[in-house]
């Protein structure tokens, strides 16, 4: 049996792709200092098998079956506040990025990744940065940079109507499509329709960009 050292860094995987899965794990337990406690092809399982495992890396995808990653992101980190979530996924457009993010994500991969970036990624984030892939960095900046020309500036979330307002209050609590669309007894249709709406009147490209002028009225 193998004494584990107090500087090894132990991941968890979540991916239904088992391939996948298992390609990861083989990355992992080959680098240096480092130590693949569990492999899980769901959100319900590693809510099940990580909080005895505590590892100090959980590399999570967004789809997958059953419960998003998304949820389990924030049932995870619920349960191990200390556990560092990477989201390794396919999804590269800024509302997946800034809701992995709220949902206390602490950095973002975009799918295929290198077994050194990923190594790399793990190492970045136990000693307390943020990794992203550089064409996901670049979006997240780009979204910050956005600045209304004078013309567009009278959208304001007054202009919004009722649902309008609500669908935004449970944007701004992080809520995903499909939660909003519960909570409100609608199809997830009218939810995206409504959130177009808003993005119009506020004059806005994302959820971040929308929720920042919200709660800055």
């Amino acid at each position: 049996m193998s004494v584990k050292s107090n500087s090894e860094i132990t991941v968890a995987v979540v991916e239904d792709n088992t391939e996948l899965s298992d390609s990861i794990r083989e990355i992992i337990d080959g680098a240096e200092g480092m130590r693949c406690v569990a492999t899980c092809p769901t959100g319900e399982k590693a809510l099940t098998v990580l909080p005895s495992l505590k590892p100090r890396v959980v590399l999570m995808d967004i789809n997958l079956p059953g419960m998003s990653g998304l949820e389990c992101v924030r049932h995870l980190i619920g349960r191990l506040p200390d556990t560092l979530v990477v989201m390794v996924t396919i999804h590269s457009n800024i509302d997946a990025i800034f809701q992995s993010l709220q949902a206390g994500a602490c950095g973002y991969l975009h799918k295929p990744v290198k077994a050194g970036e990923l190594i790399a990624a793990v190492r970045e984030v136990v000693g307390g940065g943020s990794p992203m892939t550089a064409g996901i960095a670049r979006q997240v900046v780009k979204a910050f940079k956005v600045i209304p020309r004078p013309e567009v500036q009278a959208g304001r979330p007054t202009d919004l109507t009722d649902r309008e307002r609500e669908v935004l209050t449970l944007l701004s609590e992080g809520a995903l499509y499909k939660e909003i669309a519960e909570r409100m007894e609608v199809s997830w249709h009218t939810v995206h329709n409504h959130i177009r709406h808003i993005y119009e009147k506020l004059h806005v490209r994302s959820r971040a960009q929308a929720v920042n002028k919200f709660r800055n009225k």
